[in-house]
């Protein structure tokens, strides 16, 4: 690739475009076909791939998605393109999975993650204002730990087939997709019926926009997480010019398909339980923080050869089998005759999202360098 199309994409201008082009092509898989009110949602989409492989048994949310695929194949392509395909790995998978996990908990009791919080707000759901609000509290308590010493240690460099499983299993998932095998009576692939799983956009071109869209991810480092952290770490907004620039294009882009509905209660795929939409992604931001990136940018790193943030998606996929085996995950408003029935969380699920962020503050306290000094 050419120095000056690399240094395009390293300027604010780059980032801009980017965030413009995800916010274009998540309208245009919603208009498509896939679920209104998302387009494109990571947390989602990985949840209704572990649906699929019968990691959970809700049957309207089963379906393995082709944009998570070419996320990471995109971005694959875009590193080896550029000399960055770099295997590594090594800093705290343990805790990375557990943090991938909570993440999904998180991400499950808003229902969605922060790209679709943008998206949704881009279409008109004014809940999403309350999931951003958390996101950033959540971000900032990050940041405060970052401040504090807070560190998962150095990742380093590793074998070549390292950094090759990430891929490797999602090549392995498009077969899935494709020839969708039945192993047993009954049993997966799981395909939804009806419900959220059971709308998606046609298959080639849900895998084009991933792999556009990695591309030009990885080669920006879009990172709706890091662009606050940035603000708030360093007053350094060029990543969050990318997000402003996902949201209007968006807002526009659905103005003209017809996808605005402005409102909070009876969204699709949505629920108007506040605190629990602002507690949700303060949990959800405060796992991305300690981690490093958003679901989108694990995704991305993981098509580079980054094994750790491997094992977060991992983490999260595990994360959105256990939330719908457990009753934990959100469940949306409904219309009744008429009536909107508040959707949110179960008693379960809120304990959960309590517990996710004790022990997201136990890994950022207990992961600080300084305590590490005391400790040797």
């Amino acid at each position: 690739m050419s120095a000056r199309l690399n240094r395009f994409f390293a300027s604010r201008w780059g980032i801009i475009a980017a965030g413009a082009a995800i916010g274009l092509l998540a309208a245009l898989l919603q208009r498509l076909g896939n679920p209104p009110n998302m387009g494109i949602c990571v947390a989602c989409f990985e949840r209704d791939i572990a649906g699929a492989l019968g990691l959970h048994r809700a049957a309207t949310v089963q379906y393995i998605r082709p944009e998570i695929i070419a996320l990471v194949l995109g971005s694959m392509v875009a590193a080896l393109l550029c000399g960055e395909f770099r295997p590594r790995g090594g800093s705290a998978p343990v805790v990375r999975f557990v943090l991938g996990a909570v993440a999904m908990v998180g991400s499950l009791a808003f229902l969605g993650c922060p790209w679709r919080a943008l998206l949704r707000l881009a279409g008109g759901d004014l809940n999403a204002i309350f999931g951003l609000a958390g996101l950033a509290v959540g971000i900032a308590i990050g940041v405060w730990f970052l401040r504090a010493g807070y560190s998962l240690g150095r990742s380093t460099k590793t074998a070549a087939v390292a950094g090759w499983a990430m891929p490797a299993l999602m090549i392995g998932l498009l077969l899935l997709a494709v020839l969708r095998p039945q192993f047993t009576k009954d049993g997966p692939i799981f395909l939804s019926s009806s419900g959220p799983g059971s709308l998606h956009a046609p298959l080639l071109i849900s895998l084009a926009v991933g792999l556009a869209i990695g591309f030009v991810a990885q080669r920006t480092r879009f990172c709706t997480m890091g662009a606050i952290r940035d603000a708030i770490l360093m007053r350094d907004t060029r990543l969050l010019s990318g997000v402003a620039a996902l949201v209007v294009t968006a807002f526009v882009a659905n103005l003209a398909f017809g996808q605005v509905k402005v409102g909070l209660a009876g969204q699709p795929i949505a629920h108007s339980s506040y605190l629990w939409n602002v507690l949700g992604m303060v949990l959800a931001g405060l796992a991305f923080a300690l981690a490093g990136g958003c679901p989108g940018r694990q995704l991305f790193l993981s098509g580079e050869g980054d094994g750790d943030a491997a094992i977060f998606v991992l983490g999260m996929i595990t994360g959105a089998a256990f939330a719908h085996n457990l009753g934990l995950a959100a469940s949306p408003d409904k219309v009744v005759e008429g009536v909107v029935q508040v959707g949110g969380l179960s008693a379960a699920g809120m304990w959960a999202v309590a517990l996710g962020l004790v022990v997201c503050l136990a890994i950022g306290f207990g992961m600080r360098e300084k305590q590490w000094s005391v400790e040797a």
